[in-house]
């Protein structure tokens, strides 16, 4: 279960001050409706994979005794 802000106050916040597990709940939830997105929420989906891209990938190279290779939103 995602815990943390709702889209409309990260619709006001710039996508560089994201926490990284919000642009993973956001990136998967809008992936899955993407057939479905108007324009403006399209956009929004581009946007937040760019900044993903921006930080690096969202893929952890290895696990250690506190994370494992897939990044937790819960």
């Amino acid at each position: 279960m995602y815990v943390g802000r709702d889209m409309t106050e990260l619709s006001m916040t710039p996508y560089s001050e994201w926490k990284e597990s919000e642009l993973v709940f956001f990136h998967h939830s809008l992936q899955q409706m993407v057939p479905y997105l108007n324009q403006e929420g399209q956009q929004i989906h581009k946007n937040i994979v760019k900044e993903i891209e921006r930080r690096g990938g969202l893929k952890r190279n290895e696990a250690d005794y506190t994370h494992g290779t897939r990044i937790s939103y819960d």
